[in-house]
């Protein structure tokens, strides 16, 4: 392979990476800065003369510790290779460093000739491993190379964590991209600052290396963060309760709110999937606990608040979002839709998990889509209540035409719930009626996107208020 790239492309295209010359293992340095916002469907397209990917950025943020990993796809027959993406929360450090290397008694790697030295710096990630963030140019056939200087932004170096290691090695150029290691050494940001406007020495294998920190400048450009969920690597675990009530009307008749048509998704299926699709991005094992309630279930017929949608009480999780729509249709088939509208059992399920859980490694995301009147109201406040001092998120989808001002009562944007004289401990529970958000000229994708977007834009603070009342710190990388 002569040549290789991969341009960056979120149609219209968005950047390009630089060009690698001779090799089919490529490091690129070149990084690309994006405004993330987790509740909305942010599509990514990778292409490249060897293949291209599909990638949502939500995907990429919601990885193990912020590595993904995608197969490269475009020539059929044929195996394009692999595409891995890091993604990371920019600091608000501001600062860039200019520096400029030399280096003494270099390793001679060429046969004739001495070496064409070059420098790779690598910033460590959370994971252990490192990520290329410049490279200097190539000083020829010198074995006591002076580089010429140049400025990197800290946050580029160390994303601002003065302690986090830094790497620099150090590569005979060769034509043919087959570059001989000659040595490395490891520092931090912190050291190198020390080292202003003046030499510092470092002992390195085959080879004694100075380093001169010019200056510290600020930068005074617009700084573009990531508005998210903090890098604390939570995972986020989704669960899903519909309303099975006979006020739905009857699933067969184009009436009801569950009516399956073929030409499009009812009301239920269009908010579990604008919801779901987004949320499964941070839900590694994309399984998802999925219920039902207000239905008389076989084979007894008694009424059951809490039966999962796949008809398993030992494993009631659906694979993906398609899954829960593929369980939710076929219970629309097998259950009678009957009564009441209770809320309660279902919260305090996902409560009970929830609470096993409490060290901000897991979250958990309940949505609830109900078509009418809560029917325990007094049960269910004390149900959020308790839930509160949990990482817990509650989202209520309320579908069709009837009246929701009850169901405002649950969402504590103004007054806190309370039952029993206790007042929730946070702001856990988004309420919103669906049809304030249809697009009227038909648009459901539209639609979808509207919901979705409002629903889900409480769940990163929700998340970030309940690492706070528990004094839980974002992670950062430990220094190597």
């Amino acid at each position: 392979c002569k040549h290789t790239r991969i341009e960056y492309t979120v149609v219209p295209r968005f950047g390009r990476t630089e060009v690698i010359d001779n090799t089919l293992n490529p490091e690129f340095v070149r990084k690309f800065v994006l405004d993330y916002y987790f509740e909305e469907k942010q599509n990514l397209r990778f292409d490249g003369f060897l293949g291209q990917a599909y990638i949502a950025l939500g995907e990429v943020i919601g990885s193990q510790r912020g590595r993904l990993e995608r197969p490269l796809t475009g020539v059929p027959g044929k195996k394009c290779g692999t595409i891995v993406l890091f993604a990371e929360e920019l600091s608000n450090c501001r600062d860039i460093i200019t520096m400029q290397l030399c280096a003494n008694k270099l390793d001679k790697k060429d046969f004739f000739g001495k070496s064409d030295p070059f420098l790779v710096f690598y910033r460590s990630n959370e994971d252990g491993t490192f990520t290329i963030c410049h490279k200097t140019e190539v000083v020829k056939n010198n074995l006591n190379p002076v580089w010429q200087p140049f400025s990197i932004p800290v946050r580029a170096l160390c994303n601002g964590d003065y302690d986090r290691t830094v790497k620099i090695d150090v590569f005979d150029w060769d034509r043919d991209g087959s570059h001989d290691f000659i040595g490395e050494f490891a520092t931090s940001y912190r050291e190198l600052s020390r080292a202003q406007n003046q030499f510092t020495v470092y002992e390195v294998s085959f080879f004694e290396l100075k380093y001169l920190t010019l200056s510290n400048a600020s930068f005074c450009g617009i700084h573009l963060s990531l508005s998210s969920i903090p890098p604390l690597r939570t995972q986020l675990n989704f669960t899903v309760a519909i309303d099975f009530t006979a006020s739905n009307g009857i699933p067969s008749q184009p009436t009801s709110l569950h009516y399956m048509s073929p030409y499009q998704l009812s009301s239920y299926a269009m908010a579990l999937k604008a919801v779901g699709e987004i949320i499964q991005d941070y839900d590694s094992d994309k399984l998802f606990p999925a219920y039902g309630f207000g239905a008389k279930v076989p084979p007894d017929g008694k009424v059951s608040h809490q039966f999962p949608l796949n008809h398993n009480p030992d494993n009631p999780s659906c694979e993906g979002i398609e899954g829960v729509l593929e369980s939710y249709f076929h219970s629309l088939r097998t259950v009678q839709l009957y009564g009441p509208t209770n809320f309660a059992p279902v919260i305090n399920q996902v409560a009970r998990l929830a609470a096993q859980e409490t060290d901000g490694s897991q979250y958990y995301v309940l949505l609830i889509i109900t078509d009418g009147v809560i029917s325990d109201m007094l049960q269910t406040k004390e149900a959020i209540v308790s839930a509160s001092s949990l990482p817990m998120s509650i989202i209520i989808v309320g579908v069709g035409p009837a009246d929701f001002l009850a169901m405002e009562e649950l969402d504590g944007d103004e007054v806190r719930v309370s039952s029993r004289g206790r007042y929730a401990e946070r702001d856990i529970v988004q309420f919103v009626p669906f049809r304030d958000y249809v697009d009227h000229s038909g648009n459901h994708v539209l639609s979808m996107a509207r919901l979705a977007k409002d629903v889900l834009a409480e769940i990163p603070e929700q998340l970030l208020s309940y690492m706070k009342t528990r004094d839980i710190k974002p992670l950062s990388a430990s220094p190597q």
